[in-house]
């Protein structure tokens, strides 16, 4: 499971901008195309941040949807999964987003 890796290197971000100050909540905005299962991350964030200064904070996850281009037809296009496939059949696309992982906020006091 990827996920615990991929929670464990955004928790330990969040702990070092946090400086020390309690962590409330992490909002991270993930790419469809990332291959990442939210509900896995969730359960990963409870383990990772256990003893740290984000112990019990809340993680919200927004998902942003795959987008491509056609180099073929020109056409842009939104993905929802891996299989790039333009619809006018065409497998020359350029993937302009939904592959990022981005930490969007972070709630400290």
């Amino acid at each position: 499971m990827h996920e615990m890796a991929i929670t464990q290197s955004v928790v330990d971000a969040v702990c070092e901008h946090a400086a020390g100050r309690r962590v409330h909540c992490v909002t991270l905005e993930v790419g469809a195309l990332c291959a990442i299962v939210p509900d896995a991350m969730q359960f990963c964030f409870e383990l990772a941040t256990a003893g740290t200064v984000a112990d019990g904070a809340r993680l919200d996850i927004g998902v942003q949807p795959g987008a491509a281009r056609c180099r073929t037809c020109d056409e842009s296009f939104e993905l929802s999964d891996p299989i790039l496939l333009c619809p006018c059949g065409s497998a020359d696309v350029e993937v302009t987003a939904g592959r990022d992982l981005k930490i969007l906020s972070m709630e400290v006091s």
